[in-house]
């Protein structure tokens, strides 16, 4: 007999999957379980996560009427399974690469994924807010979040609980509780009281007390509500959400499908206020290597499936974030104030690496950048010297802080901006493109962009100096140039630069690591005949006022060059040649930033030769600027 076609293969869209039954769901599930697995393997990406919802994935497509049914995914790094589902399998092997599916939901990409997401805590927020649309609009469509419980350490999201029910009554939340469960292991009986508490016979038991309740005194009436509430969270664990407004459900094993299928179908039908049921998974469930991995193989580059092996390569220089590290680390065996913080990413900032050396100096404080910010600012008002590490992204989530609770204070917090730049296949949503505008507007910020690993120690060192206003400094994505690295670097002297090749008919001022393309720039220069000065800015904030206004006296063209949008260094720039009058003696000025768009993921460098900002970019804005077309004009110009 020929083999049996797979499941996977007969399903086109949700709407093939609700006609199975729960056996047939079971094997769809693995099905896409192992065909997650063999994409991830060739593309790397998020990998864990995804795993951990598997069957949750198929439950909800199987039981909502995807996309009529509103389903957000927070953060959206677990919805690889979602979007095989989602009718994008031909291309699910395109993820995360130029061109290809993008390593989150995406609102151009399906209609399955109506809210982009890639930053954490904003799928409930998002959720009321669809809702809230519906409800205007007098539809009846659901609406569902899924949500992560390290998500949930974020404030945005009990913002959101906290509002929800006075919003609307029909919201779904799912708890996808994968790490640090907030309840007892689950087992047959869990499930058992789940599917009963969330079932017809039970609500309509819970409205009947509640109608006989309205004819007891007000005292009465109250102690019935409070034993009916705290008896139930005693079986449940669930009365902190029900004093959010929330009819809790759960907790319920996120791999059961029968238990899943169930709870959902009762959960889709309460519509008199917003339901939380609390799922609990395994993350990289169902693949050996993932589960075995201290981090389930969170995020992966390619690896082959049989053994898991990741194809990492041999780097040929440190990564900035390891040397940010190992630096702090330098200076805290000498300095006990200084202290780092985290939101959520200690690997990913490299204070795995302080906190394995420092564990009562280093604080996480969960997906909260808000508190972490203040947090640090609390610290430096009592005298400490806190290094405060997070993507530039993600800073973006606490700039009210920065502004408010720090730069108005000027109180000493080192803001160390990993990621800044473009970051390859985690797209616009993960870029660290507009800190160099936002810290740089603030008065009293001191704004630091080395240009390799070596500076990075001398930036370290700077922001350690550093007593009486806050500081930051910013690095990219990836390795180093392999430069050496003094045992302790000196701090830069503040606000100043360095010409690294003098030249004569063009200045190139580049501001953090592109210093290695305007060097090659120069070199191509050169060859058509053009005579290139390269200088490194090293601050955005204060600017080296001496060093431009020099540039631009002994050169026809000045080049900024920046790893930011527009509105940063390139501003800053301008601004001072003109209020120094530069600008009246027919300076040509170029500035080359990141282009005025959010760009789509791809390999870094093709993403900044379509910025324009690699060597050949700033060639061809050198030649722009001096109307040097051919080698004739340039000639005439060395």
């Amino acid at each position: 007999m020929p083999p049996e076609t797979p499941l996977l293969d007969t399903v086109s869209s949700p709407a093939d999957t609700r006609s199975l039954s729960i056996a047939q769901l079971r094997q769809l599930a693995d099905e896409l379980r192992a065909e997650t697995i063999d994409a991830v393997s060739q593309t790397g990406g998020h990998l864990g996560a995804g795993l951990g919802v598997v069957e949750l994935t198929v439950a909800l497509h199987h039981v909502y009427e995807t996309p009529r049914d509103i389903l957000i995914w927070d953060v959206g790094h677990q919805a690889y399974p979602h979007k095989i589902l989602t009718g994008r399998r031909e291309r699910i092997r395109t993820l995360r690469q130029g061109g290809g599916l993008s390593g989150f939901t995406k609102r151009s990409e399906s209609e399955y994924d109506p809210f982009g997401a890639a930053h954490a805590a904003t799928s409930i927020s998002a959720a009321l807010g669809f809702a809230a649309a519906r409800d205007q609009k007098g539809q009846d469509n659901k609406v569902v979040a899924v949500i992560g419980d390290g998500s949930m350490s974020a404030g945005m999201a009990y913002e959101a609980m906290n509002n929800a029910c006075e919003t609307t009554g029909q919201l779904t939340v799912i708890l996808n509780d994968n790490d640090m469960s907030i309840a007892p292991p689950v087992g047959g009986m869990s499930a058992y009281m789940a599917r009963l508490v969330s079932g017809g016979g039970y609500q309509s038991l819970r409205h009947l007390g509640k109608a006989m309740s309205k004819a007891f005194p007000k005292p009465l009436q109250e102690a019935a509500r409070k034993a009916e509430e705290y008896a139930r969270g005693m079986v449940t664990g669930g009365t902190f959400f029900e004093e959010l407004g929330f009819y809790y459900v759960g907790p319920i094993d996120g791999h059961d499908m029968d238990a899943l299928v169930s709870v959902l179908k009762n959960a889709r039908k309460i519509e008199d206020k917003p339901v939380l049921v609390h799922v609990v998974t395994q993350k990289g469930k169902g693949y050996a290597p993932a589960e075995s991995a201290a981090d389930k193989h969170h995020a992966v580059v390619k690896f082959d499936v049989v053994t898991g092996l990741q194809a990492k390569g041999t780097p040929a220089a440190p990564q900035y974030t390891k040397v940010f590290a190992q630096e702090l680390i330098k200076h805290a065996e000498l300095e006990p104030k200084i202290v780092a913080i985290t939101a959520a990413m200690p690997s990913g900032t490299g204070l795995d690496l302080f906190g394995q050396r420092f564990p009562e100096r280093t604080f996480d404080v969960g997906i909260a950048e808000q508190h972490a910010v203040t947090f640090a600012a609390g610290l430096a008002a009592d005298g400490m010297k806190p290094f405060c590490a997070i993507y530039s992204t993600f800073l973006q989530r606490g700039y009210d802080q920065v502004v408010h609770d720090v730069a108005i204070q000027k109180l000493p917090v080192r803001f160390a901006m990993d990621r800044a730049g473009l970051v390859g296949a985690d797209g616009a949503t993960h870029a660290g493109s507009f800190d160099i505008g936002f810290m740089g507007q603030l008065p009293g910020m001191i704004l630091m962009a080395p240009s390799d690993e070596a500076e990075l120690a001398q930036a370290v060192a700077t922001a350690v100096a550093i007593d009486d206003r806050p500081s930051a400094f910013r690095y990219p994505r990836g390795e180093g140039t392999g430069v050496q690295i003094p045992g302790l670097a000196a701090p830069f002297e503040i606000g100043k630069g360095r010409i690294v090749r003098e030249g004569t008919a063009v200045a190139i001022l580049s501001l953090g690591t592109r210093l290695g393309e305007a060097l090659k720039a120069a070199d191509m220069l050169a060859a058509r005949g053009l005579s290139a000065t390269v200088a490194d800015a090293r601050f955005a904030k204060p600017l080296d006022i001496d060093l431009i206004l020099r540039l631009a006296r002994e050169h026809e063209a000045l080049i900024t060059v920046e790893e930011g949008a527009i509105g940063g260094f390139g501003a800053f720039v301008l601004h001072a040649l003109a209020e120094h009058g530069a600008l009246d003696r027919g300076l040509r000025v170029r500035t080359l930033m990141l282009p005025d768009i959010f760009q789509d993921h791809d390999k870094p460098d093709a993403m900044y030769a379509q910025a324009g900002l690699d060597a050949d970019g700033i060639v061809r804005a050198a030649l722009a600027a001096l109307g040097a077309d051919n080698a004739s004009a340039a000639g005439r110009r060395a």
